[in-house]
């Protein structure tokens, strides 16, 4: 008889998980950043987080070269998406200061606003913006028709014009030319008749 004696088995030893610390909170601070990002005035939150989620990554990916962590997949994925949110992050910046700079442009810039009245009407009373000061509308009694006037404008402007017949009657009409384009038409008739350009 043959003594048997079973082999004892014993449990495969389990893969060890994956780590990458550093990896891992690069990935989520880019992924932070990323979403952050693209949102106007709340965007200026991303920058750090993309930043340091940036140098997170590379430091992470640096360790699993040097053997010292695994998870390389997400140190790239770290990578991407910090240098995507930073991006983003960079657009914005150039969008926005381009709107700056051209919000500064159009304050500093000067217009030639020229307001005009024509009909069959004689005369017309005429109210119109001067934009020497904020809100002055001068006005005009019993105007001569044709009528004609020319103003200056600095920066960014909503005028006034309007021209109205007598008791009369006839037909007028005003017209806005800013910088020699036209910019507002209308056109009224009968007593007392109301022609309005305002809000150009």
């Amino acid at each position: 008889m043959t003594d048997y004696t079973p082999i004892q088995q014993y449990p495969a030893p389990q893969a060890a998980p994956p780590r990458n610390g550093l990896g891992t909170a690069g990935f989520v601070l880019g992924l932070v950043g990323l979403v952050f990002s693209p949102i106007p005035f709340v965007g200026v939150v991303a920058w750090p987080l993309v930043i340091v989620g940036l140098i997170l990554s590379a430091i992470g990916l640096a360790r699993v070269r040097a053997g010292k962590a695994t998870n390389k997949g997400l140190s790239i994925s770290g990578i991407v998406v910090s240098v995507l949110g930073l991006a983003v992050s960079i657009l914005w910046v150039v969008v926005i200061g381009n709107a700056i700079s051209d919000v500064k442009d159009q304050a500093n810039q000067k217009h030639t606003i020229v307001y005009s009245v024509t009909g069959t009407a004689k005369t017309a009373d005429i109210d119109y913006s001067t934009f020497e000061q904020a809100a002055a509308v001068k006005s005009e009694t019993g105007a001569a028709v044709p009528w004609t006037k020319t103003v200056e404008a600095t920066g960014l402007y909503v005028g006034a014009f309007t021209a109205t017949t007598g008791e009369s009657g006839g037909s007028v009409t005003c017209k806005v030319v800013v910088d020699g384009k036209e910019v507002k038409t209308a056109t009224a008739s009968g007593e007392y008749a109301v022609a309005s350009c305002t809000g150009f």
